[in-house]
């Protein structure tokens, strides 16, 4: 299975919630991605591509592969940060 998706990656969930509230009232997420990312992907405003399942770390890819697609999820905690995931579509 693959999926696509794209994320936001903060230091701290406070920012993560800051900006999901944002994106809760309208707010672009790639603009928001563009803006606040950490992740070299925010240039492109979050888009991480195609990639398979285990490509990822667990707790990304238990979001991606099993949480509803075009919704944001997160804040989700990995040892690089807070993520804000939205999976754009799996096959």
């Amino acid at each position: 299975m693959k999926a696509s998706a794209c994320h936001i990656l903060v230091k701290t969930k406070e920012e993560a919630d800051s900006i999901k509230s944002q994106l809760d009232k309208g707010a672009s997420f790639q603009a928001l991605a563009k803006k606040h990312s950490l992740c070299p992907s925010g240039k492109k405003g979050g888009d991480l591509g195609e990639f398979r399942r285990g490509e990822m770390v667990k707790a990304f890819d238990n979001v991606v592969f099993k949480k509803e697609i075009l919704t944001v999820h997160g804040p989700v905690k990995t040892q690089f940060g807070f993520h804000l995931i939205k999976t754009l579509y799996r096959a």
